[in-house]
């Protein structure tokens, strides 16, 4: 049995199923949790990949630790999305975090990772540091007088149909700029990198760049999702950019803020990641209209 991850048309990602642990409708999407050949536990959404045991540290890592330690001092941070809890496992690595509070609109979803996917989540959801909201994020923002010092958008990727769609304009992240605490930052998963595949990391840096005055955009090799992933990074100060941090100081702020080594992500990793090829350059520096994906991926 394989599963086929479409990423569009022309290219498929195909993975060999060993056993179907979890396949059934939230009341929001498809999830399914399978265990595969060569990622062991992967999380399926609406027929889309979204983490897997064997490489899931790379992205979160990623996603969370250049906004971290840039901002240095990240007593609050707010999550969006992370049902599989690993970004909430990230997050409180770090000495400085006192409280954290993530939205997720999916309580199932939550639970069948609680289940199933205890290698990713690491019991992050039980720390007494974690408060947990089942609601959609821009009523959550909407609503709360709560100011944050880091904000951690862990979506899903902006599919027409999707529930994240409308996480991904300007009105949104407008919404997360006015609840930052001054010297806040902004960190959000982007979507592929990959050649001919980069409309969605474009348009996220684009519609940010409108909102925020430092913008960098970033990436990282996931092999289980097929090629180089997107990540972006905002501020409204310059000092707060993490391109600006050396290897050196990056080692020397891990150090202190984390106590141990991760897996994926130092010093010298960092500066690799942000620094893009020649061809992306230029047009992370464009501006494109913001476009959301159909999805045409089928279940396993």
């Amino acid at each position: 049995m394989w599963f086929h991850d479409i990423i569009n048309p022309h290219f498929v990602h195909k993975h060999r199923v060993e056993d179907i642990l979890y396949s059934a409708p939230t009341p929001f999407q498809l999830l399914q949790v399978i265990r595969t050949a060569s990622f062991g536990h992967c999380l399926i959404l609406d027929g889309k990949l979204q983490s897997s045991e064997k490489d899931e540290f790379i992205y979160h890592e990623a996603l969370v630790h250049p906004a971290m330690i840039a901002h240095g001092r990240p007593a609050t941070v707010f999550v969006a999305g992370g049902a599989e809890g690993a970004t909430l496992r990230e997050i409180l690595k770090n000495g400085a975090v006192e409280r954290v509070i993530m939205v997720d609109i999916d309580e199932q979803a939550v639970d069948v990772c609680r289940r199933f996917l205890p290698s990713l989540h690491q019991n992050s959801f039980e720390d007494e540091r974690v408060q947990i909201c089942y609601q959609d994020a821009r009523e959550y923002l909407s609503a709360t007088p709560e100011r944050f010092d880091v904000a951690v958008l862990d979506l899903t990727d902006p599919m027409e149909e999707g529930l994240a769609h409308l996480l991904y304009t300007e009105e949104f992240y407008r919404m997360v700029a006015e609840r930052l605490r001054p010297g806040g930052v902004l960190c959000t998963q982007a979507g592929s990198c990959n050649w001919g595949e980069m409309d969605t990391y474009l348009a996220v840096g684009n519609a940010l760049r409108s909102v925020f005055s430092v913008v960098s955009q970033y990436q990282a090799h996931v092999p289980s999702f097929g090629g180089q992933w997107g990540f972006v990074v905002a501020s409204n100060e310059q000092a707060l950019d993490p391109v600006l941090l050396s290897p050196e100081v990056i080692d020397r702020r891990l150090s202190a803020a984390l106590g141990g080594d991760l897996r994926f992500y130092d010093g010298t990793t960092h500066r690799g990641m942000f620094h893009l090829p020649r061809y992306l350059r230029p047009q992370t520096r464009g501006r494109r209209k913001a476009a959301a994906r159909s999805s045409s991926a089928a279940p396993p």
